[in-house]
């Protein structure tokens, strides 16, 4: 009778402790809202001149009742260079950073920026386009105008 008891009373506490280890509501699992918002994501420059830099500004929202500090920015390469304010974006506010592209290589594009603000959080910004190569004269050479010259 005693070894039924105890066999009872050891279901009974495992049913017991199972019954503690249930999953955290899934509130806790939730991200944080995004307070970070992008009036655009990306931007195409089109054609551009070799050698030629191009710069567009992007413009981002801080929709959050805190301050938005953006803790980097950082392009994909150094031939795109974005610059930002580092002071915090109160909230409701807007902001901008401004993406370069310095245009160097013959053909088409596509880099991205990272933004990283709230410590852990990110967004992408794309820029894209096509490079053409610049004629190194601005007019080809007219030959009729030696001939002309000569008949007078």
């Amino acid at each position: 009778m005693k070894k039924i008891a105890i066999v009872i009373s050891l279901f009974a506490a495992a049913l017991a402790g199972k019954a503690q280890s249930v999953n955290p509501p899934a509130v806790a699992q939730q991200r944080p809202a995004d307070i970070l918002l992008l009036k655009e994501n990306s931007h195409n420059f089109g054609k551009l001149p070799q050698g030629r830099p191009a710069i567009y500004t992007f413009e981002i929202v801080n929709t959050g009742t805190v301050p938005l500090k953006l803790d980097n920015v950082q392009a994909s390469c150094g031939c795109t260079t974005p610059e930002w304010s580092r002071d915090p974006i109160e909230p409701g506010a807007t902001a901008r950073i401004r993406v370069g592209y310095n245009a160097y290589a013959e053909g088409t594009f596509t880099k991205s920026v990272t933004i990283i603000y709230n410590t852990n959080q990110t967004k992408t910004l794309t820029i894209s386009g096509e490079v053409y190569k610049v004629p190194t004269s601005s007019a080809p050479e007219n030959s009729s105008i030696q001939l002309l010259k000569q008949t007078n």
